[in-house]
């Protein structure tokens, strides 16, 4: 797996030495040149460090973002995160992108354009490497038995149907295998049926094979 990380910090350094001593490729872009040249001879494994601005899509380019399996806003600026991933989402189409969220308070406008995000200060780095090595966007429980597990999606800007009017989940064509069984707000939450629109921001919880996840991901993307 290839990940491009923004934001060389601790979480940043932290992530990629972890991603890295787990074989995968990674490529960061930090701005601050003294951490840059830091990084750039403590970390060990088939990596690459950007000196530069990972809001700036040039210095994405050169971090190879077009090949890109995730991108991390990992910064400890909220507003740096929210725009390099959304370069990276929607300008490189880079297939999950993940930001760091510093204030909880600004967790709702990454949600509301589609991104995922971690809030947490504490175990950022880990729960950003559990994002990024699952596939998933936010794991909720593993079932005990079979190949099932429960799966928490947000639902961002949609392409073919209008935000303000929503979606009803019984118009959505879930692959088989897969069912939306709750849906979340901000401070409320509900059991699923076909007549509850859901609108971005909205969370929706899905009960899926393992092997479908991905393309639920997809298809929310897609809405």
């Amino acid at each position: 797996m290839y990940v491009v990380i923004g934001g060389g910090g601790k979480v940043g350094a932290y992530l990629a030495g972890v991603l890295l001593a787990s074989g995968n490729e990674v490529a960061v872009i930090e701005q601050r040149s003294q951490s840059a040249d830091f990084l750039s001879v403590a970390l060990e494994g088939a990596y690459l460090v950007i000196n530069g601005d990972c809001c700036d899509s040039r210095f994405q380019e050169d971090a190879g973002i077009r090949q890109a399996d995730v991108y991390v806003g990992a910064t400890g600026q909220d507003d740096t995160n929210l725009v390099s991933c959304e370069i990276a989402q929607r300008v490189f189409n880079v297939p999950r992108v993940i930001g760091r969220v510093n204030n909880p308070k600004n967790l709702r406008i990454f949600r509301e354009v589609g991104i995922e995000c971690i809030s947490s200060t504490t175990l950022i780095a880990n729960l950003i490497e559990e994002e990024a090595l699952l596939g998933s966007v936010s794991l909720v429980s593993s079932l005990t038995h079979g190949d099932v597990a429960l799966q928490e999606f947000t639902i961002g800007h949609m392409r073919h149907h209008s935000d303000e009017e929503g979606i009803p989940i019984g118009e959505i064509d879930m692959p088989e295998g897969s069912l939306i069984v709750a849906v979340a707000y901000e401070d409320d939450a509900e059991v699923a049926n076909p007549d509850i629109h859901l609108y971005p921001g909205d969370q929706v919880i899905v009960v899926a094979d393992n092997s479908v996840l991905d393309d639920v991901r997809v298809l929310f993307r897609s809405l």
